[in-house]
């Protein structure tokens, strides 16, 4: 045997690279950096979550104050006002009174967010719209008999 000399080639030693190895190093920390702005940016443009304020009675139904416009999906099931919010909070409970008599509501933590429930003894219908007040939201719910 020759040994392992390059003289032309012919032999099973790989040739030597002559390239920097610094370029791989490079490129990985340009993603690095990339993904970490990314990220950054990413976590200022979420709007805040939605929050559960304050939940006040008035004659005819409920206000319900929330810092930001949550999604909200209602339903009337069976007499009762089931209204979900995308939202986090405490739970709460109170009563209040439709044509004088006595109406229970009810905040819970459930899978889909905040439940809000409305249940009398007789059969109820409610009505909801939100809007902007002084930078937080505000959901009026008007309640009647059914």
């Amino acid at each position: 045997m020759h040994g392992s000399e390059g003289k032309d080639e012919r032999h099973s030693t790989p040739p030597v690279d002559n390239r920097s190895k610094l370029f791989p190093r490079v490129i990985g920390s340009l993603a690095i950096v990339g993904v970490m702005v990314g990220l950054m940016i990413g976590r200022l443009t979420t709007p805040d979550p939605s929050e559960l304020q304050q939940v006040e009675v008035t004659s005819d139904g409920l206000v319900v104050w929330f810092n930001n416009e949550p999604k909200t999906h209602g339903e009337v099931v069976d007499g009762s006002v089931a209204l979900l919010f995308e939202a986090e909070g405490k739970a709460q409970k109170g009563q209040l009174k439709v044509n004088g008599k006595d109406v229970n509501w009810r905040v819970r933590l459930s899978d889909g967010g905040l439940l809000l429930t409305v249940v009398a003894a007789r059969p109820l219908l409610g009505e909801w719209a939100g809007s902007e007040v002084d930078d937080r939201w505000r959901l009026e719910i008007h309640l009647r008999e059914q």
